[in-house]
C-alpha cells in the first residue's frame, strides 16, 4: 500500500468531515442553551467517523480472508482485535506494508502480540510455610 493512497484517503475523509461539520453548524448554531446533549452527540459521531476511517484503511490493507479472521477474533476478544488493528494501521502509515496482508501474515502478527503479552505477565510464587494442612496428615 503506497503512502499516496493513504494520503488520498485522508484528504477525502477530511473533506467529508468538513462538509458534515458545515451542515451541522447551520442546524445547531441557532440556539445557545442546549449544548450538553449536543456534545454527547458530537462525541458519538466522532467515534463513529473514526471507526469508519479505521475500517476503510483496514479494507485496503487486508485480504478478505485476513479481514474475516480479524472479525472472528473481534467476536472472541475485542481488545486483541483492536491491538492487531492498531499495529496494522501503524505499519501501513509508516510504509512498512508493501502488499496486502494475508491470513498467514495476520497469524504471525497475532503470535508476535501473544508472545509480547506473555512476557508481560506477573508470576506470583508463594512461600511455603512450616506448617501446612498436608503436614497434619503425616502426623496421623
Amino acid at each position: 500500500m503506497a503512502d499516496a493512497d493513504l494520503e488520498e484517503i485522508r484528504k477525502a475523509r477530511l473533506a467529508q468531515l468538513q462538509q458534515q461539520q458545515k451542515q451541522q453548524g447551520g442546524r445547531i448554531g441557532g440556539g445557545g442553551s442546549g449544548s450538553g446533549s449536543g456534545d454527547a452527540g458530537q462525541e458519538e459521531q466522532r467515534k463513529q467517523q473514526e471507526s469508519e476511517a479505521r475500517q476503510a484503511i483496514l479494507n485496503q490493507i487486508l485480504l478478505p480472508e485476513a479481514s474475516d479472521r480479524l472479525g472472528r477474533i473481534r467476536l472472541v476478544k475485542e481488545s486483541r482485535a483492536t491491538d492487531v488493528e492498531n499495529r496494522l494501521i501503524m505499519l501501513a502509515r509508516s510504509g512498512q506494508l508493501q502488499q496486502k496482508v494475508t491470513e498467514e501474515q495476520l497469524k504471525d502478527l497475532l503470535n508476535a502480540l501473544a508472545d509480547n503479552q506473555e512476557r508481560d505477565k506477573i508470576v506470583v510464587s508463594r512461600r511455603k510455610t512450616d506448617w501446612d494442612d498436608d503436614d497434619e496428615d503425616d502426623l496421623l
